[in-house]
């Protein structure tokens, strides 16, 4: 139960960034947070991570959905089974993912926002998603790689 709350906390938190930018700033607006180290910036970005795949909007809908629901059924059927490291990463990524997925399907494109000039704009739903796979890969290396070298 604790990660479906998380997952739903992530979505949430998402929601209303995204809300609160939209409707406070129209498309392309920027507002300076560090002076030029960090802005808030209104993006609509309708391909995936760094613009890709613009122009295949069901792939980016199709996709994420199929990959997202076998992430919330091995949350629901392993939370015995699996380490609590891997079930937080999924819990990240799942969140993140239907919070852009929901974008997608609702406005055809994903609201974008914390522009740090030399890197794609992104929201809180990318950044659960970073971190989920970042806690993955630590899962992966220490907890897969002992039990590749037991065997």
């Amino acid at each position: 139960m604790l990660y479906i709350i998380v997952i739903v906390g992530v979505i949430i938190l998402d929601r209303i960034v995204k809300t609160a930018v939209a409707g406070s700033m129209n498309v392309g607006d920027s507002i300076a947070v560090l002076g030029d180290f960090f802005h808030i910036t209104y993006v609509q970005n309708t391909g995936a991570a760094f613009s890709m795949l613009q122009n295949h909007p069901t792939i980016l809908i199709i996709l994420p959905a199929v990959v997202i629901g076998i992430g919330i059924i091995v949350i629901c059927a392993g939370t015995k089974k699996y380490k609590p490291v891997f079930l937080w990463a999924l819990a990240l990524m799942c969140g993140g993912g239907l919070g852009n997925l929901t974008d997608r399907i609702t406005y055809g494109y994903v609201v974008d926002m914390f522009d740090f000039g030399w890197f794609p704009v992104f929201n809180v739903a990318d950044i659960c998603v970073c971190t989920g796979c970042g806690l993955l890969m630590i899962y992966l290396i220490v907890y897969e790689n002992k039990n590749a070298t037991r065997k």
